[in-house]
């Protein structure tokens, strides 16, 4: 096993015992609910955000797997203080981390802790989950965003 992937799996377990920003948020603006039907993971994003589009909180309510439940937390502290165009930009940059496609993962901070997912196909939507569902919240989606 190389450094990263030791890394990956100690922040991916810490974040996974003691997720950032885990609970329902007073006062949130937006809202929307992910589901991974094939293996459980069922999460709800709360945000709130300013009327000049900018980001100012986002939390997560739910439970799945470690890898979702990480991705969760290390998203909320990635996407608040960025206005809702640099959080597009950052889901697009996380998007191509866990496929294996970005350049260089090292320029994209904690992010780059998921590189390793690109590894395990069939994890890559349990890292995507919390992520397509802060997208569904943005876009105000009713339904639930499911990963099939």
């Amino acid at each position: 096993m190389n450094v990263h992937d030791e890394l990956y799996q100690q922040v991916i377990l810490d974040h996974n015992r003691h997720p950032q920003h885990f609970h329902e948020l007073d006062g949130h603006t937006h809202q929307a609910e992910g589901y991974n039907p094939l293996c459980g993971d069922h999460y709800h994003v709360f945000m709130r955000v300013s009327d000049d589009n900018i980001v100012e909180e986002v939390s997560f309510t739910g439970s799945g797997c470690a890898i979702s439940k990480a991705s969760l937390s290390i998203m909320t502290d990635a996407l608040v203080g960025k206005s809702v165009d640099q959080a597009k930009q950052v889901f697009e940059q996380f998007h191509q981390i866990v496929l294996g496609k970005c350049e260089d993962p090292a320029g994209v901070g904690k992010l780059a802790v998921f590189a390793g997912v690109a590894k395990f196909p069939t994890r890559v939507k349990c890292a995507v989950l919390g992520w397509h569902t802060f997208m569904g919240a943005l876009d105000q989606r009713q339904e639930a965003v499911v990963t099939e």
